[in-house]
């Protein structure tokens, strides 16, 4: 491992943020730690790849006349296999033995013994106690229709699986995000399946111009409604959904449309549930967890992973692969990565100084693990993909390891979508300050990639509302017709583009949609729960909303696809900052340039503006698109593919300064491309 971390990479981090230089001892102190860690973990094997690979190890395997079973149980006293041919009773010949002090165990078992989509757990007895648990290796998990118990499933299907698509070759600088969830893709009241997705929404999407999907809740967990967010079995693609070869042909089709597949990961937490999950799995709390009130996550009501022991880097890791490898995944978005950080979990904590990311509060631990997954991840493929989930604004954290980062591709830009909710929610657009618009937009890190969003699934939860539902309100229920004329949806129509574009067209190297919001989706998400006497009502997506040529969705769904479409062709994100070329607070008025193409928005209520002049570079303007089309549900005040040219002021002989002079309507937003 002595090539970690280059010679020079603490001094390349502070050269990129001078502000980091009182905390370099820290910093390298860091870097050493993790250097440590990883040579440690490594001393008996190859490589980070060749130490992770526990699943090939642990779990259940069928072997040419015989079938091998292993498990970590240090705490066990007595590990029996039980299920379908033990008639869920725990029996002598299929107790397993522990082959060293390490606590792992192992049964050989004859061949006839079990079959394919036999049922089955461990029964394990400790000090004081004894229970069924799921094998924590367990590749695919079943869930009794009738009395929703959950058991192993053994799954050896009769010939492996024939992978057809090559891995889209992708760049890391254009990276557009659908974010989705299996379950709830379908228009029905129910759980919607991989077969359905693969089938009915990954050419819409494809055909929409995003080049990525991010799928949600794949890891197995036991409640729906937490949306895939409090996992009981990491190695698991869960069932409810389909098969591990429904899941492995979603992901082979999607390639074949030159998608790339990043799947949200989960090694934040874990569900507290014994029988599931891997709480008290052999009687002790503090196998995967953290002893005490530590290993309890307050808000959350789960299980915080102890990062400091090799164990649970050798089962995260070996996650990781398993899913790189078995798979084909092509990156991760690591969830939760505020909580990992902190001791505190981040909770009820702002971040206003750079001492908040560098003292005691800080988990070292889990920042090893960030970026021994980041350096696994890549080591397998640099083209992979790692974005990190983080509110806190952690320095470094989405820099390479190389220059002394955690090593994540991208971060989130999570601050954006909490904005426009505080704008839309709390502020008359009458009032909204585009300096404040502007900041907000473009204040990152610059050193590091990010991705922005709008909105993404956190806003559509019952209890919030989607940014469509909070700018038109109940009149999305009665006056989305065409022929229908209606102030409120005129209004929340313009300003749902203008936000998105705005949103987009600033990003830092990426941008992100979750399903259905592109063409404003009227509902939010609820999913099955006692407080709602366990309805699918709100848990679907009305994909017909944007294809019915009587409704205004439509129009909501062209400019989404026209705005991605426009960013591509012109590399948009090749410029890595947009230059502010003119702003007005009392006018709404925000102009910038980037990639050449000139953005102008007037948020303004009320004021259209003509022969409204600006400074700007030398050149011909062609207008490209704007928000006020007829096709994208606008008015039609603008003439598509009008050439603009700049031109001096002569009234001064010492101005030498170029200038465009455009007509600009309300409540609209124009892109316009300099040709010369």
């Amino acid at each position: 491992m002595k090539n970690f971390y280059k010679k020079n990479s603490v001094k390349t981090l502070l050269l990129n943020d001078p502000y980091l230089l009182p905390y370099k001892n820290t910093i390298k102190k860091r870097l050493k730690k993790i250097v440590k860690t990883a040579t440690t973990i490594t001393r008996n094997n190859k490589n980070l790849a060749d130490f992770a690979s526990g699943y090939k190890y642990f779990g259940l395997f069928l072997k040419k006349d015989h079938w091998v079973f292993r498990e970590w149980a240090p705490n066990a006293q007595e590990i029996y296999l039980t299920g379908n041919m033990t008639d869920w009773k725990p029996e002598k010949k299929f107790q397993l033995k522990k082959i060293n002090k390490n606590g792992v165990w192992e049964i050989h078992i004859d061949k006839k013994e079990l079959n394919h989509k036999d049922l089955y757990k461990l029964y394990i007895k400790w000090r004081g106690g004894e229970g069924e648990r799921i094998p924590s290796y367990a590749d695919y998990v079943h869930q009794d229709p009738n009395t929703h118990i959950f058991s192993a499933q053994v799954w050896v299907p009769a010939a492996p699986f024939n992978w057809k698509n090559q891995k889209p070759k992708i760049n890391k600088n254009e990276l557009f995000i659908y974010e989705t969830h299996i379950g709830m893709a379908q228009k029905e009241e129910r759980v919607g399946t991989y077969k359905e997705f693969t089938k009915n929404i990954l050419p819409k999407i494809a055909s929409s111009g995003y080049n990525a999907i991010e799928l949600m809740a794949i890891q197995e967990h036991p409640y729906y409604g937490s949306f895939g967010y409090q996992v009981s079995s990491f190695f698991a693609p869960s069932s409810r959904f389909g098969t591990p070869e429904d899941l492995k042909i979603l992901i082979d089709t999607a390639h074949g449309l030159g998608l790339t597949v990043l799947m949200d990961i989960i090694h934040s937490h874990a569900v507290s549930n014994a029988n599931e999950g891997l709480a008290l799995f052999d009687g002790t709390a503090f196998q995967y967890f953290h002893e005490g009130t530590r290993g309890d996550h307050p808000a959350w009501g789960s299980k915080c992973f102890d990062y400091k022991k090799p164990q649970i880097l050798h089962f995260l890791l070996s996650n990781l692969k398993y899913w790189l490898d078995e798979f084909h995944v092509d990156g991760f978005r690591f969830d939760g990565v505020t909580s990992m950080l902190y001791h505190n979990r981040g909770l009820g904590k702002a971040f206003t100084s750079y001492n908040d990311y560098f003292n005691e509060s800080v988990d070292e631990d889990a920042l090893v693990y960030l970026s021994l997954a980041n350096q696994l991840i890549h080591s397998i493929n640099p083209d992979n993909i790692t974005i990190a989930e983080d509110i806190s604004g952690m320095p470094g954290l989405a820099l390479s390891s190389e220059d002394g980062g955690t090593g994540f591709d991208y971060r989130f830009a999570m601050g954006i979508p909490d904005f426009w909710i505080k704008l839309t929610k709390d502020i008359k657009d009458e009032d909204w300050p585009v300096s404040e618009i502007w900041y907000e937009l473009t204040n990152r890190r610059f050193d590091e990639k990010t991705i922005s969003y709008a909105e993404c699934h956190d806003q559509a939860l019952v209890g919030d509302q989607t940014l469509i539902f909070r700018l038109i309100g109940a009149d999305m229920y009665t006056h989305m017709k065409i022929i229908d004329n209606n102030i409120k949806t005129d209004r929340g129509i313009a300003l749902h583009k203008m936000i998105r574009l705005i949103t987009m067209s600033t990003a830092g190297s990426g941008y992100l949609n979750f399903m259905g919001n592109e063409f404003g989706h009227p509902e939010w998400i609820d999913f099955p729960r006692e407080g709602n006497n366990w309805s699918y009502k709100y848990t679907k997506r009305q994909w017909h909303l944007s294809t019915d040529p009587a409704l205004k969705y439509k129009f909501l769904k062209k400019f989404d696809e026209k705005m991605i479409e426009t960013a591509k062709k012109y590399s948009l994100f090749s410029q890595k900052i947009p230059e502010l070329l003119y702003e007005h607070n009392d006018d709404k008025i925000i102009i910038f340039m980037r990639a050449n193409l000139l953005f102008v928005f007037n948020f303004h209520w009320d004021n259209s503006y003509t022969d409204y002049m600006f400074k700007t570079p030398p050149g011909k303007y062609t207008m490209t698109i704007n928000s006020d089309e007829e096709q994208f549900g606008g008015f039609n005040r603008l003439n598509i593919n009008q050439a603009h040219f700049s031109f001096t002021n002569k009234t001064s002989k010492k101005n030498s300064s170029h200038y465009l002079s455009l007509y600009i309507p309300c409540r609209c937003a124009i892109i316009l491309r300099k040709e010369i």
